[in-house]
């Protein structure tokens, strides 16, 4: 779909794709198949291929390179693409490191690919995937369990952004018992994780015998109770793409309420979110990862309502991504990485605290192009 836009942010759309352009092919000449996460000194140093194959970001690179390849059929996007998705067939053969965001990893890289070329071996890979992702379905609790170890119980928020490779692999085998385990976990998620007032838990732990509430923690944000900003934003974006791909309602209204909670938090610190929305007023933090991923999912529910709503969605992803780039963009081709200020989590001192981080570019990429009508759905 391509939204109407008034002139100035027209014009803001417009340059941001030039700008875009020039960037994406430095980078891509200077990154090629190597797999980024963090710059280190405006350059990415460190090949999370080499580092650690099962890192959960592995696939947005990919995925940033195949939105490029589809927008402008550039042949450079995609062979880098296609020689990263060959790399994570590491992660395949080691398996122990794999957990529930197999999504994120081969969404982006794989079933980018089967979409755009119709490749036999990247659908395999896949559905390879998918399966996977099901082989962690427990029955009981109707849930996907995050990560390994002693997490048996445990659910997490990011994981609607995964589920999306079940229903894809559904749509694709034409076997229904992967979007039934997608819409358990979403069902589950929905009870569980989303709250009242549209705010949400990262972190559910739940009876792994019978799904029974144990414990909510903290997580990635500041506290127990508390509101983590890109928490906020994978249920946004999460329900709105699980109603995208089954027509459901609830998921629909999910996605509504999450985003206007959130829109009426980033509104009151000019539509860049503190990394978590209940924390204490100082010091500020911010996530900018939040913002653009809530951007893109306010742009999907914004597909999917009549025009007298559909305005209120996408101004917000105007603003949200406006400001993330008046404040914190980085165009200079000499450089890598775009957005700034992304923070894996509150508490975190690990190099992921107000730094750039690869999902971060990728949803600013995503959230332009479809502004622009021009984004494949990766998801």
């Amino acid at each position: 779909m391509i939204f109407k836009l008034n002139e100035d942010n027209q014009a803001w759309l417009n340059e941001s794709w030039k700008k875009l352009q020039v960037k994406m092919s430095a980078e891509c000449d200077r990154i090629g198949s190597r797999i980024p996460y963090i710059p280190e000194g405006g350059r990415y140093k460190e090949d999370k291929g080499e580092t650690d194959i099962y890192w959960w970001t592995n696939g947005f690179w990919p995925g940033m390179l195949w939105q490029m390849y589809h927008a402008t059929g550039e042949e450079k996007y995609k062979a880098a693409a296609e020689r990263v998705e060959h790399r994570l067939d590491a992660a395949f053969a080691g398996y122990d490191g794999l957990h529930h965001d197999v999504g994120f990893m081969w969404l982006h890289s794989a079933v980018a690919n089967y979409r755009l070329t119709g490749s036999t071996r990247s659908k395999t890979r896949g559905i390879h995937a998918a399966n996977l992702l099901a082989g962690r379905y427990n029955p009981r609790g109707k849930f996907i369990r995050a990560w390994n170890d002693d997490c048996t119980g445990w659910i997490i928020v990011d994981c609607m952004m995964n589920i999306p490779l079940l229903y894809w692999a559904s749509e694709t085998t034409q076997d229904p018992r992967f979007a039934y385990i997608a819409k358990d976990h979403a069902d589950t998620a929905l009870k569980q994780i989303v709250r009242p007032d549209g705010s949400c838990n990262h972190i559910v732990i739940l009876d792994p015998e019978n799904g029974e509430l144990v414990e909510a923690p903290g997580g990635q944000g500041y506290a127990a109770g508390s509101s983590w900003s890109r928490g906020q934003a994978w249920a946004i974006y999460g329900f709105a793409l699980s109603y995208h791909h089954t027509g459901e309602q609830r998921y629909l209204d999910a996605a509504k309420q999450v985003a206007h909670y959130f829109l009426a938090n980033v509104a009151g610190t000019d539509f860049v979110p503190v990394v978590d929305f209940r924390a204490p007023e100082e010091p500020v933090y911010w996530d900018t990862t939040a913002g653009v991923c809530a951007a893109c999912g306010m742009l999907e529910i914004a597909e999917h309502v009549g025009e007298s709503e559909r305005a209120l969605y996408v101004n917000g992803a105007v603003q949200i991504l406006k400001a993330t780039d008046r404040r914190f963009c980085n165009w200079n081709p000499e450089e890598d990485a775009i957005v700034d200020n992304g923070t894996g989590s509150y508490h975190s001192r690990n190099g992921d605290f107000a730094v750039p981080i690869i999902y971060g570019d990728y949803f600013l990429i995503e959230g332009i192009l479809r502004l622009k009508g021009s984004d494949l759905l990766i998801w």
